[in-house]
């Protein structure tokens, strides 16, 4: 069997294992990517938060990006029952960027991958990582292309950045189960033709239709917007027939979907999605590094996924780096520990919007624009800057925040 030499193996071209692979070669070493499946393929998760941006621009990603004139984001919009909350990046408490893209996520990965190509890093694509041998932190992975033909993969290291494949932890059952409920996705992208009616497309609009469920509206700079309900799986069951027919009953349930999108025609028949959260009993090993969405997925109401994934992966990338110098690296206290300070607080956030703590916060009247700003920073990913008390007590914040608000509503009522 052939075998190859590598420094570093990484599984998956996503944004996850470009970006780790693009900031390891940078410094000097060798780098494969190894990808199930072929570029373009189509996966959600296209509404990027401006922190992605510091991970794109040092894998030297942000030219490429600009140069396809994708769809620039400068906040997000928040819709109930005809009440609007906007939080706009340019407000948020953290410096940092306050801006990034809407995207086509199969453009969009295509661009990275073809990206980090140039950059000498070598891209298999249609190939699956059947076997994985460690010897310490050596490892040899065996991969078979689209004819079935086996090779060898020797590497010093291994980042897994396989998403939804989740190579390692399966390979090594790893997985372990969410705390997070099941939900369920219905989803397609239309042809917008009624766009010019609404205040977008710079923004995400996120809408509330019923307590857990909600809609994404995503617009992309081609004319096409991302549309999809999110709810519990028994919710779709009251709307029978096929997915379309599911879909088109929804978009006529939501006043604010049926003025745009009756009738609209649909790019592709819809899909689903559904059960997506996911976790592992470790986030590293001797000899690997899981990254992205084969740590822990959550939940795609606040887009953390591509910001996740980026993150994690310019932060392991560069202990990935310690280690090949021969220098010791505390994974727990390096990695794993800030990566769930992140993953932490936004599953503050998602488990606060399921169940309507947000609600009470985002459409609050007059609300104080201090806390908005803080909030702000965590929805524009900025999940790591425990100066802001969002971010470093953040269901303490956000519970307190909504009571105080629940109260102040009840005596202005009674006084009313």
């Amino acid at each position: 069997m052939i075998r190859e030499k590598c420094d570093v193996l990484v599984i998956g071209a996503g944004p996850a294992g470009t970006v780790a692979a693009s900031i390891v070669a940078q410094a000097g070493y060798s780098v494969k990517i190894v990808e199930k499946l072929k570029f373009p393929r189509f996966v959600i998760g296209e509404s990027l938060l401006p922190r992605c941006m510091e991970a794109l621009e040092e894998a030297k990603f942000l030219d490429a990006v600009k140069a396809k004139g994708f769809q620039e984001k400068f906040g997000a919009k928040f819709v109930k029952n005809g009440k609007v909350c906007d939080y706009f990046f340019a407000d948020q408490f953290t410096a940092g960027w306050n801006w990034t893209w809407q995207v086509p996520r199969a453009e969009f990965d295509k661009t990275l991958a073809d990206t980090v190509e140039k950059m000498g890093v070598p891209v298999h694509y249609e190939t699956t990582v059947t076997g994985i041998q460690f010897s310490g932190s050596d490892s040899v992975t065996t991969v078979e292309d689209k004819n079935g033909k086996a090779r060898e993969i020797e590497a010093r290291f291994i980042i897994d950045g396989s998403g939804y494949g989740r190579v390692i932890p399966k390979l090594f059952n790893m997985d372990r189960p969410s705390n997070l409920p099941p939900r369920k996705a219905l989803f397609t992208h239309t042809v917008d033709t009624k766009r010019s009616m609404a205040d977008e497309p710079n923004r995400i609009t996120i809408v509330v239709h019923d307590k857990g469920v909600w809609i994404w509206i995503i617009p992309f700079s081609n004319g096409i917007t991302s549309l999809g309900f999110v709810a519990s799986p028994e919710y779709f069951d009251q709307f029978p027939g096929t997915d379309e027919e599911q879909l088109r009953a929804l978009i006529a349930s939501q006043p604010y979907t049926a003025e745009r999108f009756q009738d609209v025609e649909f790019v592709f028949e819809p899909r689903i999605l559904q059960s997506w959260s996911a976790t592992t009993s470790s986030f590293y090993g001797d000899g690997f590094v899981l990254t992205g969405n084969v740590t822990e997925f959550l939940d795609p109401v606040f887009s953390s996924g591509v910001t996740l994934a980026s993150v994690s992966s310019q932060m392991a990338a560069h202990l990935v780096i310690k280690k090949l110098q021969g220098e010791q690296v505390d994974w727990e206290k390096e990695y794993t520990q800030p990566m769930m300070q992140g993953v932490d607080t936004f599953r503050t956030y998602v488990m606060a919007w399921y169940d309507g703590t947000l609600d009470t916060i985002f459409f609050a009247d007059n609300p104080v624009q201090a806390y908005k700003n803080q909030i702000c920073s965590v929805l524009a990913g900025y999940v790591w800057d425990t100066n802001n008390p969002f971010v470093k007590e953040s269901k303490a914040s956000v519970t307190k925040l909504a009571r105080v608000i629940s109260n102040r509503d009840k005596i202005e009522a009674f006084e009313g």
